[in-house]
C-alpha cells in the first residue's frame, strides 16, 4: 500500500503536518512548550462548514438571468399615430381589462404603465387611472363609464360618444387602454445538498396589449402587443416580481409608441 504524502509548513514559531488520511497534527516548539494533535473526524467539523459557504459563494456567483420576448406591432396605417401627437394632445389611461383571477391586479398594472411612460416620454401630458376616475367622477359621469367599460368588455369597442366624455373629463385627447391576457409565477427546485434547498430556478411570464384609441374620430391610432417571459436560478425565495415583469413589458411596448 502507498504511503500517504505529508505536507509540511515551517517557521520560526512551529511547524504544521497535514496527512490526507489522517488528518493533522500541530507540534509546538520549545518556544511553546506545547504538543497539541487534532484527528479527522475533528478537523471535519471545521472544514465541512467552509466548504459549504465556498459553494452557497460559487453557486450565488454562478446565478443566472434569462428574458425572452415576442413583440407585435399594428401596421402603421394613414390615420395612425404620429410623432408629436401625443406630446400635443396628452395620454389618458382607463380600467384595464385583466383575465380572470387578476381582477385585482388592474390598478397596479396601471400605475407601473403610466409611471413607465412618464418616465419614457417626459414631454407627453399623463393621466394616470386615478386621475381619469376622478374626473369622470366629479363629471357625474360614473353610470355611463361603468356601461362603457362593460360594452368593451363584451365586445373589445369603446364607442365614440364615451370616448369624447372621457375626454372632456381628463383634458386630454388619446386614450390608453391595456389588456393582461395571462400572468404565472413559477419556482421550480434545481438544487440540494445534503438535504438542504439550496438553488431555485424562479419564472414568471406575462402577456398583454396596449391600444390608444383618438377620441376625436373613435378610432384606434396605435396598437402593440408584448408576450415576455423572465427566469431567474437564484438562493433567494422571493419569486420574480409582477412589478419587474410588467415593467420590463412597458418599457418595451412604450419604446415603440411614435
Amino acid at each position: 500500500m502507498r504511503e500517504p504524502s505529508v505536507w509540511m509548513v515551517r517557521n520560526s514559531a512551529h511547524k504544521f503536518a497535514l496527512d490526507p488520511f489522517r488528518g493533522c497534527k500541530l507540534h509546538g516548539t520549545a518556544t511553546y512548550g506545547v504538543t497539541a494533535s487534532m484527528d479527522g473526524s475533528r478537523l471535519s467539523v471545521f472544514v465541512r462548514p467552509l466548504c459549504c459557504t465556498a459553494l452557497l459563494a460559487l453557486l450565488a456567483a454562478c446565478s443566472t438571468a434569462q428574458q425572452h420576448g415576442t413583440l407585435t406591432i399594428a401596421a402603421q396605417r394613414p390615420d395612425s399615430l404620429k410623432p408629436g401627437d401625443l406630446s400635443k394632445a396628452g395620454l389618458a389611461f382607463v380600467t384595464p381589462l385583466t383575465v380572470t383571477g387578476q381582477e385585482q391586479d388592474r390598478a397596479a398594472l396601471c400605475l407601473i404603465f403610466s409611471q413607465i411612460f412618464e418616465e419614457l416620454r417626459p414631454g407627453v401630458h399623463v393621466i394616470p387611472l386615478t386621475e381619469t376616475l376622478s374626473g369622470i367622477n366629479r363629471a357625474g359621469l360614473a353610470d355611463d363609464y361603468k356601461r362603457f367599460m362593460a360594452n368593451y368588455h363584451g365586445g373589445e369597442l369603446l364607442d365614440k360618444t364615451s370616448l369624447m366624455q372621457v375626454s372632456k373629463a381628463t383634458g386630454v385627447r388619446y386614450i390608453a387602454q391595456l389588456k393582461m391576457a395571462s400572468f404565472s409565477q413559477e419556482s421550480e427546485d434545481r438544487f440540494g445538498v445534503l438535504g438542504l434547498h439550496l438553488v431555485d430556478t424562479k419564472k414568471s411570464s406575462i402577456r398583454l396589449s396596449l391600444q390608444i384609441w383618438d377620441s376625436e374620430d373613435g378610432s384606434i391610432a396605435w396598437e402593440g402587443a408584448h408576450e415576455l417571459y423572465m427566469a431567474r436560478e437564484t438562493l433567494v425565495a422571493n419569486p420574480i416580481s409582477f412589478r419587474s415583469v410588467v415593467e420590463a413589458s412597458a418599457r418595451t411596448l412604450i419604446a415603440e409608441v411614435p
